[in-house]
């Protein structure tokens, strides 16, 4: 029994010896060890540890460069402090803005709807506008978005009667914003702007370069245009969806107005804005009255439907339309009281330069050939200024029926001047008139700055070489860029940018000027 007692409190010195009793066994610390406090959060090796003064942004938003400025519409430039208030930097040929149109997919799917059960509705969906310039970012929240075009409408995703899918097909559509429909401000001054996919301008150029031309001949009511590259973002998706480059265009309405007023064009803004659509050839009102005239709905389109002053001035601005023409009507043509009524009542020198610019290009779906595409305004001293819309189909681009060749046709019998097209018919009338009218489309054709062969090739190529880079797009439509016109053109041979006499567009045409306006 003592033999026992031994031996335990012999095991018992040897277990407290090796120190292997009541004290937990501890590695010894390495060299640059850290040790954390007890409450310290232990993060996963592959964690992201961010600066004590970083700001953790929302899971959905999108990340800017670092050197990227986030500008409220009205900043100045403090380099150049007229810069961004002015619309041209909106409408820039010379840059290639990156805007993103970002919707729930309610919205979306409201929008899918609603053209569905009418592809010509008029009706607007929320989205939010980003824009991208250099450095510079721009963003509206609220803004409305609807479909665009006249024949040209697409539906932009999937088939009739598909909700959006993450992954489903996208096509090539136009598409219509309007930045004050929910409340907003202006962005740059204007009120609206058009998104135009170039639907059937294998040149990425056509309708771009008319309204260059105008701006440069001193068609201050033809709209701005430039281009854009196009993003639809639906939020849930996982990326957004490229629509490629797009034409970025002016709306004719209140901003255009507010800021033609400004530079001094018009006297004033809160007259009537019109806006023409087929069969306005201004000449019917003795025999239809005022029931071509109205505010056109997704249900009625008026032929002449008015824009501005739509809930209080309709009587009103139906009477002044009608007293135009039908004032004018009797006045003997070529006559002085003519004359005196033209000068006091339209603004013929812009006439005249629109008509000459419009002829020029080869533009037969107008005014003067098919009673279409265009935009007129009268001011409260009731004077008419013409505003062209609309200049896709020119530049060698032809229908039969309407102008076989478009190239060749004499720009003095450019359309009818018999008994309707009444506006053309008398202010023609006019010696003076029709030899200016002769003169600036002379000054065209003579001058490269203007549509000289050498110096609109070059513009229309800066142009193409600053998109071509970015034409691939998620649509897998319109990807590249060729010298060619539309493909239902009843002149498939015109070019651009090279050929001779008979294939080149404007050389074809400045010959066709020469030979019918020289004396």
């Amino acid at each position: 029994m003592k033999r026992c007692h031994y031996i335990f409190f012999l095991l018992i010195a040897l277990l407290a010896a090796c120190n292997i009793i009541d004290e937990p066994k501890v590695n010894p610390p390495v060299e640059d060890t850290i040790v954390l406090p007890a409450d310290s959060i232990v993060l996963p090796r592959d964690s992201v540890v961010l600066p004590p003064d970083s700001v953790v942004l929302p899971p959905d938003t999108v990340a800017v460069p670092p050197d990227t400025t986030i500008l409220p519409p009205d900043t100045l430039s403090p380099e150049k402090p007229d810069q961004r208030r002015n619309p041209d930097y909106l409408y820039d040929l010379e840059a290639l803005p990156e805007i993103t149109i970002e919707l729930t997919e309610q919205s979306w799917n409201q929008y899918l709807q609603n053209f569905d059960a009418n592809p010509n509705n008029t009706i607007y969906v929320p989205a939010t506008w980003t824009m991208r310039k250099g450095q510079d970012v721009w963003r509206r929240e609220d803004i409305g978005l609807r479909p665009r075009g006249n024949t040209s409408r697409v539906r932009p995703e999937g088939s009739s009667g598909q909700l959006h899918s993450d992954g489903n097909q996208f096509h090539h559509a136009h598409f219509g914003v309007c930045f004050t429909e929910y409340g907003g401000k202006r962005f740059f001054g204007s009120d609206r702007v058009i998104l135009k996919w170039f639907h059937e301008d294998p040149s990425y150029a056509r309708e771009v370069y008319c309204y260059d031309l105008f701006r440069r001949f001193g068609v201050w009511s033809a709209p701005r245009a430039s281009y854009c590259r196009l993003w639809i973002l639906i939020q849930g998706d996982s990326r957004p969806v490229y629509m490629g480059v797009y034409e970025l265009l002016e709306g004719v309405r209140k901003g255009w107005l507010d800021e033609r007023t400004k530079n001094g064009h018009l006297p004033d803004d809160d007259g009537n804005l019109w806006k023409a659509a087929w069969g306005a050839d201004l000449s019917d009102f003795n025999n239809v009255g005022t029931a071509n005239m109205g505010v056109s709905t997704d249900e009625h389109q008026y032929v002449y439907s008015l824009k501005t002053n739509k809930s209080t001035g309709l009587a009103a601005a139906q009477k002044e339309l009608y007293d135009f023409m039908e004032q004018m009507r009797p006045l003997p043509s070529g006559s002085a009281q003519l004359k005196e009524y033209l000068l006091e009542h339209v603004d013929i020198d812009l006439f005249l330069r629109m008509m000459a610019v419009n002829v020029a290009v080869g533009m037969w779906d107008d005014y003067w050939v098919n009673k279409n595409n265009y935009y007129f305004y009268f001011d409260s001293q009731h004077r008419f200024y013409f505003i062209p819309f609309d200049y896709d189909n020119t530049l060698g681009v032809s229908q039969w029926g309407m102008k076989d060749d478009a190239a060749t046709a004499d720009p003095l019998t450019w359309g009818s001047l018999e008994g309707d097209r009444l506006l053309c018919r008398k202010i023609f009338s006019i010696p003076e008139f029709k030899s200016q009218y002769r003169n600036y489309l002379l000054e065209l054709a003579d001058s490269d700055e203007l549509f000289g062969a050498t110096g609109s090739a070059a513009r229309i190529k800066k142009w193409q070489q600053m998109v071509k880079p970015y034409l691939q797009n998620d649509t897998g439509e319109d990807e590249i860029i060729q010298d060619r016109p539309a493909s239902w053109s009843s002149t498939q041979q015109y070019r651009l940018l090279t050929g001779g006499m008979g294939e080149n567009f404007f050389l074809t045409r400045k010959e066709a000027i020469e030979h019918y306006c020289k004396p």
